[in-house]
This record gives C-alpha cells, structure tokens and sequence, in this order.
C-alpha cells in the first residue's frame, strides 16, 4: 500500500489539443500510452495516486468523458485537484463531479485521508509576471494590474488551503501532505504565503506541479527546506512514472 503522485497528464481524447509545441517535444510522444504502462506496472489495486491538477484540455466535462474515463480505468484509487487548465471543474460544482464519477474522489475545500495522513489540497497560484528586466536580466519592475489579480487569487487559495487543514484538524488529523498544482514559489521566491502556511499547520510535504520543460523543472522549492520537503511532479519531469510519496 503506497502513496504516488503526478500532474499535468493534459489529456486530449476529445478536445482540440491548444498547446500545439506539446506535440514537438518527444517526451509527450505517445505519452498517454506510456503513462498508462507505468502505471499498470506499478500501481496495485489498494494504492493511492493524488493526480495534481490539468487532467484534460476539454472545456467542458463533455469534452473530458474519456479523459476522465482514462483516469478513472487505472488501478488503485484516484484523487484528483484542480489546475489552472481544467476548466470542465468548477469548484462550487465538486460535489456533482463526485456524483457522477464515484470510482474518483475530485478534492476540494476538505481533505482526504491515506493511513493517519491527511492530504490537503488546493490549486495555488503563482504570479509568473511579467517582470521587466535590465539589460544584466536584473528585474526592475513588473506589471502591477496583473500583481493586484494575482493577490486575489493567491488570497482565494489561501482560505481554501486554510479550510481543509482546519477541518482535518477538528477530526483530530495532525499530520499533512500537501499537494498544489501551482507551485508553491515563483522563480524570485524562498519562501511564499502558502510555505509558511504549510509550516504553521506542520506539513511534512509538499508535492506540486505545473512546471514544464527542462528550463522550468527548477522554478521552485526542491527538497527540504525549513523542514518541509518538496517535490515537483509534472508529468513530462517523471517521464510518465508516478512519484512515491510515502510508501
């Protein structure tokens, strides 16, 4: 019985792929198919992968079904959160998504349990810029209408981060793992709201995604810091193998 992780699989079976440079890189060759391998290699029956967010490009969950379908046909359980990109979710809507799909558990505002570990959950969000730079690539400023939106969404991700721990606190929960699917700093960061929110509640972890590329595998945290160990999980870092997160 293990505990696994992995995000951004983006797939398409039903949807017009939009990130059309995806299909260039040969790590995303045929990559559904070997993410699929993997799995069945690896994965049993009673363990747990945590998917972290951009499951499919479909707009809506009728373009997804067979995404979804996907996902749902892999061994173990599935637990999955929101990204940036699945836009068939809509986070009032949770409880609906778990109606109509009940072989997954799609997490939101509360937590889910894996043997005396609660994992909490939320998408985050991570201001990207744009930053302006001098011309030694100095940052001198960046885009303050964007800054302000960005504080918004951070703000969002907060009380929802916040919401899960103290409900998993109140069931008498005191050890966490936490999965974002933005990651936790941007690129200038050491350290962010939603780090020291994971130090205050004492997490163990944290396992985000959403960095793509080999110029993006080292935007943010790696490994421990202040006590808390981090671990990026993007698909195409993993070349399509989960990660183990706690055995």
């Amino acid at each position: 019985m293990s505990l696994y992780a992995i995000g951004d699989l983006h797939l398409h079976f039903q949807s017009v792929l939009k990130a059309q440079n995806q299909l260039k890189d040969p790590v995303w060759k045929n990559h559904e198919e070997r993410f699929r391998k993997n799995c069945l290699d690896l994965l049993k029956e009673d363990d747990t992968l945590v998917l972290v967010g951009d499951h499919s490009w479909g707009k809506n969950l009728s373009e997804c079904e067979k995404d979804l379908e996907y996902i749902r046909d892999l061994p173990g359980r599935k637990i999955l959160t929101r990204g940036n990109h699945d836009m068939f979710w809509d986070a009032g809507k949770t409880r609906k998504l778990n109606e109509l799909y009940p072989d997954l558990l799609f997490l939101q505002d509360s937590y889910a349990v894996y043997k005396n570990y609660a994992l909490i959950a939320t998408k985050g969000f991570t201001f990207e810029g744009p930053y302006y730079l001098d011309r030694k690539g100095n940052i001198i400023g960046y885009d303050e209408n964007n800054k302000k939106q960005a504080d918004k969404l951070v703000e969002r991700e907060l009380k929802r981060l916040e919401k899960s721990f103290e409900l998993a606190k109140a069931d008498g929960y005191d050890h966490f793992i936490v999965f974002l699917h933005y990651p936790p700093t941007n690129v200038m960061e050491e350290n962010s709201l939603f780090t020291r929110m994971a130090e205050s509640y004492g997490a163990s972890k944290v396992i985000y995604a959403h960095c793509h590329g080999e110029r993006r595998f080292h935007d943010s945290l790696d490994g421990i810091h202040n006590g808390i160990y981090y671990q990026l999980v993007s698909g195409d870092f993993l070349k399509w193998e989960p990660y183990k997160v706690l055995d």
